[in-house]
C-alpha cells in the first residue's frame, strides 16, 4: 500500500472514536474481562519489572492489575516521554507515588528511579493478525522496544472491536508476544495471532 500513512491516520481516529463511543456499561464489562486474563494468564509478572501505562482516549485501565501486581510484589513502572524520536524512559510507580500530568495530559510518576523493565502492557488503538499493533502514531513503543535488550515480553491490551485484518506492517513496527481482548488471549506463533486458554497461557507464563 503506497498510502499507507493515511490509511493508519483515518483508520486511528475512527477506531479512537469507536472505542470513546461504546456504552460505559459495556467497556467496563470488557475491562473485567481482560483484567481477568492479566491476572490469572500471566502469573511470572508477580515477579517481574513490568511497564504499565496510564490510560488515554477510552482504553482499558490497567490500574487493578498493577495494584495487584504491586501487592504480589512485582516492580511497576510508568512510561515517560523523553522528547520526539526517542525511546521512553520508565518510571517506577507504586499506590502513593508522586505523580504528575505530561504534555500531553497523561498521568506519569514525578522523578521516581527509573525501571529497566523485563515485561510491557501496552495499550492498542488496534492490532492485526500478525499481532502488529496500531498506535497513536509518534513509533514511541516500537522505537522504545527496539532499544531493549534483551527484549521485554509484550502484551497489548486492545478491545476485540479494534482487530483489523493488518495493519499493513513495515519495517519498524515490531510485533507483540501477546493480544489480550475481551473475547480471549491471542499468542503469537508462526507469525500469526492464535487463540489460547488462560489456562494454556498460564503454563507459558509460569511463576519460576
Amino acid at each position: 500500500m503506497n498510502n499507507w500513512r493515511e490509511w493508519r491516520k483515518q483508520q486511528r481516529a475512527d477506531l479512537i472514536a469507536r472505542r470513546k463511543q461504546t456504552p460505559e456499561a459495556e467497556r467496563t464489562l470488557w475491562s473485567e474481562a481482560i483484567t481477568t486474563s492479566l491476572i490469572q494468564a500471566f502469573p511470572a509478572l508477580q515477579q517481574s519489572h513490568v511497564g504499565c501505562y496510564s490510560p488515554f482516549q477510552g482504553e482499558y485501565d490497567p490500574a487493578q492489575v498493577m495494584t495487584y501486581l504491586y501487592a504480589c510484589g512485582a516492580t511497576l513502572a510508568l512510561p515517560e516521554v523523553m522528547g520526539p524520536h526517542q525511546p521512553l524512559k520508565f518510571r517506577k510507580w507504586w499506590p502513593q507515588a508522586p505523580m504528575r500530568k505530561d504534555a500531553y495530559g497523561i498521568a506519569i510518576p514525578h522523578d521516581t528511579e527509573e525501571v529497566i523493565i523485563d515485561a510491557i502492557i501496552i495499550p492498542m488503538v488496534a492490532f492485526d493478525s500478525q499481532g502488529y499493533r496500531l498506535g497513536y502514531g509518534s513509533g514511541f513503543f516500537d522505537r522504545t522496544l527496539a532499544a531493549i535488550n534483551p527484549r521485554p515480553l509484550t502484551i497489548g491490551i486492545a478491545f476485540e472491536v479494534l482487530h483489523l485484518p493488518t495493519i499493513y506492517p513495515h519495517e519498524h513496527d515490531i510485533a507483540m508476544d501477546y493480544v489480550i481482548t475481551e473475547k480471549t488471549i491471542y499468542y503469537l506463533t508462526d507469525h500469526t495471532l492464535q487463540s489460547i486458554s488462560r489456562e494454556t497461557c498460564a503454563i507459558r507464563n509460569a511463576l519460576k
